[in-house]
């Protein structure tokens, strides 16, 4: 067995096989820890050419990004710009949060786990009232993907929001956030700012590339 875990010699796979002509059978699927956030695991799994390999993963539940433009922020309660200062005219929503795994400071649209029975819409109206406080009227789903493909089992749903009021926040324990907002045109510069983070950049562009922004 070689270190990435694949059995038989490399050198002797054939060339020019099309991984569409293959089954790809998983042999064993092992999870080999859970931490209640998520599960990592294996599934070994044969190659084309005959060989076998451990493909490693990590389960994570799905989860749901919010991109919400509000056009009055301050009529809203929202009276933090990012940068100082109070907010004028339409505005992206954003939360700054301290990242440990990273340790570091983002700015971040807000995002949330699904849980059981909820949809990427409903999970992102109820994110949005306990993260932020506010409560939409239209929550669209823009797009829902695979993350990370090559080591993640994550989907990510993109979600819209639209038609605000003022609702209740109510974070979670280990929560601390605070809620700022950006101008519409500077949302994505400020995204792509280290440390710029996926899920936001994917969210702005998303909603650009659908007449949104």
């Amino acid at each position: 067995m070689t270190d990435d875990g694949s059995v038989g010699d490399p050198s002797e796979g054939v060339t020019g096989l099309s991984p569409a002509d293959h089954g790809w059978p998983i042999l064993e699927s092992k999870t080999e820890y859970e931490t209640g956030w998520y599960a990592g695991g294996y599934d070994l799994v044969e190659l084309p050419d005959g060989r076998t390999k451990r493909y490693y993963w990590a389960e994570l539940p799905p989860a749901v990004v919010i991109v919400a433009v509000v056009e009055d922020p301050a009529s809203l309660g929202l009276v933090d710009a990012v940068g100082g200062g109070e907010p004028t005219g339409p505005s992206v929503v954003m939360v700054e949060q301290y990242r440990p795994t990273i340790e570091r400071l983002c700015y971040e649209l807000p995002a949330g786990i699904v849980e059981d029975g909820e949809d990427y819409a409903e999970t992102g109206a109820r994110e949005l009232e306990e993260e932020v406080g506010l409560v939409p009227e239209r929550v669209e789903l823009l797009e829902e993907f695979w993350c990370s493909t090559g080591v993640l089992r994550h989907p990510r749903g993109i979600v819209w929001a639209e038609g605000f009021s003022r609702g209740e926040r109510k974070l979670d324990g280990s929560e601390f956030l605070n809620v700022v907002t950006v101008p519409v045109g500077e949302a994505l510069d400020l995204a792509r700012t280290k440390p710029a983070n996926d899920a936001t950049i994917e969210g702005l562009l998303l909603a650009r590339a659908d007449g949104y922004l």
